[in-house]
């Protein structure tokens, strides 16, 4: 007969813990925080629960430095852990690896869902891609007209265009009408028909406030949408669902501006290489016109209409005038115009930025050093006091003021003359050394 295997409670408790890690994984888990407690070796152990079942849980500090809330009793909350088993007392238990809010996490896995969905559907494809426009001359913003995001798209084109025509679609960016808003203004600038391209724009904000440009309905019709799209919601590193679907993606609302327009640069180059190729017409008409006031007079010679002759020489003579005097206006109209466009481009130069920015990075570098030297400062306290804390509690303080520690030969601390039996000999600790004695009594 076999004999069954006989397990230690410690074995026992490191097979179920085996079993629970291999068997789970890592788990997404979302319940209510009660008992938390911070000790000073920087861990957290708290508990989790809801209405009918609680679990105990710790994070510790190497993963809870990366928590960017700070967990109270009776928050909600959406976390990542490992399922195991704290061996010495058999207790089943959570390994928290990441932690956030429920609410903030519930929606970043709709989000995650339907990025998912859509992207399986080609809503995401570059072949579904429409180029923008070579010439703009007309934009369409479906913003707030109340926004930053509206005053920083105004601002870059009549910086680098005023030549571009903008109309505002105005509607909600945030709250439970947005979407309905949003969508409403894309259908009525589609219906129109009257802008060559149309940004979507909004400020920065978190998951939520941006919760209306991760819809459903509207990315199918953003997608449907025959006009060129740009989609400037947010920050550089936020993305929403209208930034997979549209045609381009701006990090930015200014982005977005600077996208849909011509450097001013661009235009005054243009005119002048216009300016050239006009003034080299009218010198080859000029010439040309010579040409044939030669021609006409060897003609006349030939045959002597004096008279004739006369009036042709005195005609080509005034449209002679006439075409020097013509170009002569437009010549000096077109540097007029280079004048100012060059003026006005030396107005918005970037140089007269620079030079407050260098004093401002100067300032925060100086507000930098002076932070981190008093967080060292602090640290360094801190860290005294706790030294001087630990050598008060440390038990040879104890032993140096007289006391002795008796253990066994075994090791274990005896507390109780009981716990030796007659003539057995046990070991004695004091502040200068350590020795062997022997119960007699």
């Amino acid at each position: 007969m076999q004999q069954p295997h006989i397990f230690t409670v410690f074995g026992l408790n490191t097979e179920v813990r085996q079993v629970l890690e291999q068997g789970f994984g890592s788990i997404w888990l979302v319940g209510e925080i009660s008992n938390f407690a911070a000790p000073g070796s920087g861990h957290w152990y708290f508990t989790l629960k809801d209405e009918r079942a609680q679990i105990k849980a710790a994070m510790f500090r190497n993963a809870n430095q990366r928590v960017k809330i700070r967990p109270q009793h009776g928050m909600q909350v959406l976390v990542r852990a490992k399922l195991t088993v704290y061996e010495p007392r058999g207790d089943y238990q959570l390994i928290i690896e990441h932690m956030e809010d429920a609410g903030a996490g519930l929606l970043q896995q709709k989000y995650e869902q339907l990025k998912a969905k859509l992207q399986a559907e080609g809503l995401f494809d570059p072949e579904h891609k429409q180029p923008l426009p070579e010439t703009i001359k007309r934009v369409g913003v479906i913003t707030s007209p109340t926004g930053a995001a509206v005053r920083d798209i105004l601002a870059v084109l009549k910086r680098r265009d005023p030549s571009i025509e903008v109309i505002i679609y105005p509607s909600s960016v945030q709250g439970q009408a947005a979407t309905g808003e949003l969508l409403n203004m894309l259908q009525r600038a589609v219906m129109r028909n009257e802008v060559d391209v149309l940004i979507m724009a909004r400020g920065g904000g978190s998951l939520e406030d941006l919760w209306c440009f991760n819809d459903e309905q509207l990315a199918y019709a953003l997608h449907s949408c025959p006009l060129p799209t740009i989609s400037a919601v947010g920050h550089e590193v936020d993305f929403t669902i209208c930034d997979f679907v549209a045609d381009v993606r701006a990090p930015t609302p200014s982005a977005a501006a600077e996208l849909v327009s011509r450097d001013q640069r661009e235009t005054l180059a243009r005119i002048q290489h216009l300016s050239h190729r006009v003034e080299q017409a009218w010198t080859r008409h000029y010439r040309q016109q010579l040409q044939y006031q030669a021609h006409l007079s060897q003609r006349l010679q030939q045959q002597h209409p004096q008279r004739q002759l006369q009036q042709n020489g005195q005609r080509l003579d005034e449209l002679a005038i006439r075409t020097q005097n013509a170009l002569r206006r437009y010549l000096q109209q077109a540097k007029s115009n280079q004048i100012q466009l060059h003026s006005r481009l030396t107005n918005v130069h970037p140089e007269r930025r620079i030079a407050p920015l260098k004093q401002q990075q100067q300032q925060l570098q100086q507000r930098l050093n002076l932070s981190i030297k008093q967080l060292l400062k602090q640290q360094h306290q801190r860290f005294q006091s706790l030294t001087q804390g630990l050598h008060m509690v440390s038990p040879l303080q104890t032993i140096e003021r007289g006391y002795a520690v008796v253990r066994k030969d075994d090791g274990s601390l005896v507390r109780s003359p009981k716990q030796l039996t007659q003539g057995e000999a046990f070991q004695v600790r004091v502040a200068e050394g350590e020795f062997t004695a022997t119960k007699t009594e």
